[in-house]
Parts: structure tokens; C-alpha cells; sequence
């Protein structure tokens, strides 16, 4: 922990911040953890862990939420869990050399600016076949899963505008989707990492109950003036100080 350029209960003050920020208009702010940790000089095999056991308390109130109110089908999220449960396990069993870590973390943080700062709306939809639907869904999970064992990302900010896209569910079954992923998959990634030893709980602990403080006073103020799209945005400076900052190191390496 003496290696990090934010001291560690600096880091757990703005992770508080942040999950406040996110819990106030709904959302679980996962996609900020990822670029923090880099930000604070966290080394690098710890990124993913920290983020993934965060993904994991942000979302299981959530999951639990959406089934309670009835948004929650299995039948649509099963078919991406088939490929993405595997797939999360394997990228958090593979030990990457750290430059190509940081490569994948740039590239994967890139496609979040995107979603964040992204103006349009998912007007158009593609009406697909169901066995290609069935191909998409299982790519995508694999893909995404994949992400998710390896940087620590939960794959929801990508898969809920996917399954608007394709349309395979409405906006409160795609939400609903992406949660239980999230959750799922964070999970499989974790277990992997535990198993080698790729874990700080002095570093995890501190900033998960950081999370969970923010999470749930976040949600207990509740409506606040911004729209969850501001909220999204504001915080992406994050994202692009993160991709920034893995831009020298990727330069340097």
C-alpha cells in the first residue's frame, strides 16, 4: 500500500463519493472503480479483484430489486450466462504480462467513453432471427465475460444497450439483465483470482465498506436534481484521465 500515489483512505473518501453520486440516481457506478484504481497507482493485478468484489456489493440489491418487481427474465439473461460465467472465470485465471493488462484495460475504458459521453438514443432496433439471435447473445456473453475476469469491468454498461438494440427485451428487462450479469460474472472472476492469489483484502476491505456507506446513503437521500446521465458524464472525466494516464504507461512500455 506504500506505493500508492492516493493514500488509502483517500482513495476509499472518493470511492464513498462516487457510489454516493451513482446510488442517488439509481445507478452502481462500477465503471469508475476500474479507472480510480489505475489512477491511484494500484498494482495492477489487484485492479481487477478490488473492482470485481465492488461490482459484486453494488449489484446484488439491484438483482434483488428487479426480480421482487418482476423484470427479471432468465430465459434472456441464461442464454448470455451460457458463454460469459465460463469465459469471466478463464480471464480471471489467466495471469497477463502487465503491459498487455494495460493495453486491454485502454481499450476496454476507451468503449466506456463512448457509452458515457454518447449523445443519441437506441432508436434503431434490429429485428434478428432467433438462431441468430442465439449466436449474438453467446458471442456477446463470451466476450463480455471475458472482459470481466480479466480488467474487472462487469459488462452491463455494454450488454443493456445490446440487448435494446437487438431486441431481445425492453429497458427495465435489459437493466434488470445487466445486473444480475454484472453480478454473475464478477463472481466467476473473483473465485479465479482468489484461487491464484491475486487479491489485496488489505486493499478490498477499506473501500468496499467505503462503497456500501456511499451506496446506501446515496440511495436513501435519493432524487436528486442531476439527471443519471449527468451523473455519468461527470464522473467519466474519470474514465478519461484513466486513459490518459494508461496511454504514458502503455507509451512507456
Amino acid at each position: 500500500m506504500d506505493d500508492l500515489i492516493i493514500p488509502l483512505y483517500a482513495l476509499a473518501a472518493l470511492f464513498f463519493v462516487v457510489a454516493l453520486l451513482y446510488s442517488s440516481v439509481g445507478l452502481g457506478g462500477a465503471s469508475s472503480y476500474v479507472p480510480l484504481l489505475a489512477l491511484a497507482g494500484v498494482y495492477y493485478e489487484w485492479i481487477p479483484s478490488t473492482s470485481l468484489m465492488l461490482n459484486i456489493a453494488v449489484t446484488v440489491i439491484g438483482t434483488f430489486n428487479f426480480w421482487r418487481q418482476g423484470h427479471l427474465r432468465m430465459k434472456l439473461i441464461g442464454v448470455f450466462l451460457l458463454s460469459s460465467i465460463p469465459m469471466s472465470y478463464l480471464g480471471g485465471a489467466i495471469a497477463l504480462d502487465k503491459e498487455v493488462f494495460y493495453l486491454l484495460l485502454w481499450v476496454t475504458l476507451v468503449f466506456v467513453a463512448i457509452r458515457i459521453y454518447w449523445k443519441g438514443e437506441l432508436r434503431l432496433v434490429f429485428k434478428l432471427h432467433p438462431r441468430t439471435q442465439l449466436f449474438v447473445s453467446l458471442m456477446l456473453g463470451a466476450v463480455l465475460g471475458f472482459v470481466s475476469g480479466t480488467v474487472g469491468i462487469g459488462g452491463g454498461i455494454y450488454l443493456v444497450p445490446m440487448i435494446i438494440l437487438f431486441g431481445l427485451g425492453t429497458e427495465k428487462e435489459a437493466a434488470a439483465s445487466g445486473a444480475v450479469f454484472i453480478l454473475l460474472n464478477s463472481m466467476a472472476g473473483l473465485v479465479a483470482r482468489f484461487q491464484r492469489g491475486a487479491v489485496s483484502l488489505e486493499l478490498m476491505l477499506p473501500l468496499l465498506l467505503a462503497v456500501l456507506a456511499g451506496g446506501f446513503l446515496g440511495s436513501r437521500l435519493g432524487a436528486m436534481r442531476f439527471k443519471p446521465q449527468t451523473i455519468q458524464q461527470i464522473l467519466g472525466l474519470v474514465v478519461i484521465l484513466a486513459l490518459l494516464l494508461l496511454s504514458r504507461k502503455i507509451g512507456y512500455s
